[in-house]
């Protein structure tokens, strides 16, 4: 929708603090009959938007969409009679609620998924908004799936942030919007989703939560800016299951979320009153998968067919005329497998007595976090000149740069004007004249896996293909380039070599890490945003305060000193419950149902073909063609036996937990273990207390994993690097506030998982 009447132009909009700025309301009502649309409708559509055209079109559309399914039903009735049709509704709706819970039992492992992420805003100094309004806060969205009994999937958003004066706010039937626009994507991608998948999941949104505003004030007209960063626990979390079981073909990094976002309105280039959301952000980069690299400038979360749209169109519908569009080198995030790039636009406002711009999405923190060692995707910045020479150099015909390139050298810095050049999540509207320039950077998607696990051939073609910043094949991926560009191997291995003794010279144990850590949680040493994150969520949710109470050791009165304009409590409730208690308590509460083990529905996959997979030595075309079809029900089994053949030990697997992970039974015991041998700890406990790390929370460290305006903002939040003790791979990255407990993201049901859903005893 490119525009949805509320008091600042766009389809997301950003200015609006309270419900009565948000536009069109559209609540249940009778607007026609007789197949026709009311003029009264139609009139007020009309004059409530800025761009009626087009939305009139889409209420056509939608008319038409009603006329196809009321003919298809009525065809149906009269085929089969009503009885027959209701019977079949009933039915459906069950079997599908069966289907998706036979789903979750055949791909998943019962357990305790967690994965975190924030969001920034900083409105502290947009005077256009209400004084209210004007603040800097961090958004905290703790993502968290309990997976159990004979297939049950829940979702908990216990300890989410306040809800506030912004439209970033959501409602309980936006989340669900995102975890259906999730969940068709993966698990259950085909035709017959209904209310069936719906009656088999449970979700908790807290009322008086960004994820739950409840009956307060806040608007919601760009609930996306939360669904998106929250929603990518979703296939992180997802991912480390299907690792588990593996269905490595599915395995996937987080998405990139949308953004920048090219929004504004005005008067446009036929004279009209019009606006404009470039959805060219439905083209983003998509995370690293187990088995390939991203995909580069594919998709989005919510759109999954990847159509960013010829630029000539967009050139029909504003006063905006595209000077490039290209990939952006260095966007996606690092690992094993890169994550996808995005790209930049250039854009030259013309044609236009009137028109205001505004960045979306341009973010100081990582929004898409990297899985099983890789490095998140980019953020992003703003860069818009007003008054630029540029078209005095083209009048002149001298050169002029068509974007902005190198992040480290931005060309566009040779374009003399008046320049705003900054990372800000969202800017407020501000008006261009004909020839401003504006630069939308898109933000590329998470790796997956360790960088120095990376062909030094795939590095340089990196290089070559306009992927990757040249400088980062050494402070990355430990690859040295010959002067051709093509990978030195053996200088590389060599280099890679003294990279890992250089990653636990310079690393910690977590547990002394931790230490000196608690001293600064315990002083509240961080900027007031992420204050007010941690004051919100603990006043808010007691189960959140006793968590962080108890992984910090602190006293369970421990308090978060922070305003928090809109939570009634001013004190967090008292409590403290440790880490091993609450993995407990999971563990003593999960109820595994007994069930009949999957049944073959077709052709299986092999375990020679499923080796090769995980050797990548199959096309994209076949990866495709196995992803698409039937899975095969002892896929758990094969993948324990390809696993084991590559192992240096002989202890059996009896869970993967993660790439370079695996429960192991070991003299009786379970034990969490390094593919190089080394012991972690019980799977009853989170393996990374007992690792070493490394946390990235100054500009000159995180200078040597991303470009200029590509890193996150070190007030705002660190990235911690976790690595085996032993032999340096880097297992797990970390990209959360300063002070944010250590993320114990998988817990699984290992006992239930055996006898319940396997049949058999665990080894």
């Amino acid at each position: 929708m490119l525009d949805i009447g509320a008091s600042t132009p766009g389809g997301v909009p950003v200015g609006p603090t309270n419900r009565l700025d948000d536009g069109i309301d559209l609540p249940c009502m009778k607007i026609g009959e007789n197949d026709e649309l009311a003029q009264w409708h139609l009139l007020r559509c009309q004059k409530q938007t800025r761009a009626p055209m087009y939305y009139l079109l889409d209420e056509r559309t939608r008319l038409a969409g009603c006329h196809m399914i009321r003919e298809a039903v009525e065809r149906v009735i009269l085929e089969e009679g009503i009885e027959s049709i209701k019977q079949f509704s009933r039915e459906v709706i069950e079997e599908g609620r069966r289907s998706f819970k036979s789903r979750i039992r055949e791909m998943t492992v019962p357990g305790r998924y967690r994965s975190a992420a924030t969001f920034d805003v900083t409105f502290a100094d947009k005077q256009g908004l209400p004084a209210r309004a004007r603040r800097d806060f961090l958004m905290h969205a703790p993502f968290e799936v309990r997976i159990g009994g004979d297939g049950t999937y829940e979702l908990d958003m216990e300890g989410a942030s306040a809800w506030g004066w912004h439209s970033m706010n959501c409602t309980p039937s936006g989340m669900q919007g995102a975890i259906w626009v999730q969940f068709t994507q993966t698990l259950i991608c085909n035709d017959k989703v209904n209310d069936g998948a719906y009656l088999a999941i449970g979700t908790n949104f807290p009322e008086g939560t960004i994820a739950n505003l409840g009956d307060a004030e806040g608007s919601t007209g760009i609930a996306w800016a939360f669904l998106q960063p929250a929603f990518t626990g979703f296939p992180r979390t997802l991912s480390r299951a299907l690792q588990a079981r593996g269905f490595i073909e599915e395995v996937i990094g987080s998405y990139s979320c949308s953004g920048n976002v090219i929004q504004g309105g005005g008067i446009d280039q036929y004279g009209n009153s019009s606006a404009i959301m470039n959805f060219e952000i439905a083209a983003q980069g998509m995370g690293g998968k187990y088995v390939l690299d991203g995909t580069d400038t594919c998709a989005a979360m919510f759109n999954p067919e990847g159509d960013a749209g010829d630029v000539e169109m967009w050139e029909l519908i504003c006063p905006m005329v595209y000077l490039s569009r290209r990939l952006k080198a260095s966007s996606g995030g690092p690992g094993r497998h890169r994550g996808g790039s995005s790209f930049e636009s250039l854009l030259l406002v013309w044609k236009t007595p009137f028109w205001e711009l505004q960045n979306l999405g341009t973010t100081r923190v990582f929004s898409a976090q990297g899985l099983f060692g890789g490095y998140p995707g980019s953020a992003a910045y703003v860069h818009n000149i007003k008054g630029a020479d540029l078209l005095d150099r083209a009048r002149k015909g001298e050169a002029y740069p068509l974007c902005d390139g190198d992040w480290d050298h931005p060309a566009l810095l040779e374009i003399e004007g008046e320049r705003t050049y900054k990372q800000d999540n969202f800017t407020t509207l501000e008006p261009f004249a004909e020839g401003d320039l504006y630069l939308s950077v898109m933000k590329g998607a998470p790796g997956l896996g360790d960088p120095l696990l990376r062909p030094p051939e795939a590095v340089a073609a990196d290089v070559r293909d306009g992927h990757l910043l040249p400088r980062f094949t050494d402070s990355v991926y430990g690859v040295a380039l010959n002067e051709d560009g093509a990978a030195d191997v053996a200088a590389s291995e060599s280099r890679r070599e003294r990279m890992r003794r250089e990653r636990l010279e310079q690393a910690v144990p977590v547990r002394e890490w931790w230490q000196r850590e608690r001293e600064r949680v315990e002083a509240q040493d961080f900027i007031d945003a992420v204050r007010v994150c941690y004051a919100e969520s603990m006043r808010l949710s007691a189960r959140f305060a006793a968590e962080f109470r108890g992984f910090w050791d602190l006293p369970e009165d421990f308090q978060v000193e922070a305003v928090t304009p809109t939570v009634a409590a001013d004190r967090a409730e008292l409590g403290k419950i440790t880490p091993e208690e609450t993995a407990d308590e999971f563990l003593a509460s999960s109820e595994v149902e007994t069930v009949e083990p999957p049944r073959a529905g077709g052709g299986t996959l092999d375990r020679e073909t499923l080796a090769a997979m995980l050797d990548e030595k199959l096309s994209r075309r076949e990866i495709k063609d196995i992803q698409s079809g039937y899975k095969d029900p002892d896929r758990f089994e094969k993948w324990i036996a390809v696993l084991s053949e590559r192992l240096p030990y002989d202890d059996p697997i009896v869970l993967p937990m993660g790439e370079g992970l695996n429960v192991v039974s070991s003299e009786g015991e379970l034990v969490i273990r390094c593919d190089c041998g080394h012991d972690f700890c019980p799977p009853t406990r989170n393996w990374k207390m007992e690792a070493a790390i490394y946390v990235r929370d100054d500009l000159d460290t995180l200078l040597e994993v991303y470009p200029k305006m590509a890193h996150c903002d070190p007030e705002w939040m660190e990235l911690r690097e976790l690595y085996c003790p032993s032999c340096a791979r880097q297992l797990e990255t970390e990209a959360v506030p300063p002070g944010y407990p250590v993320v114990h993201e998988f817990l699984p049901d290992i006992e239930g998982f055996y006898r319940g859903w396997l049949g058999r005893e665990v080894p």
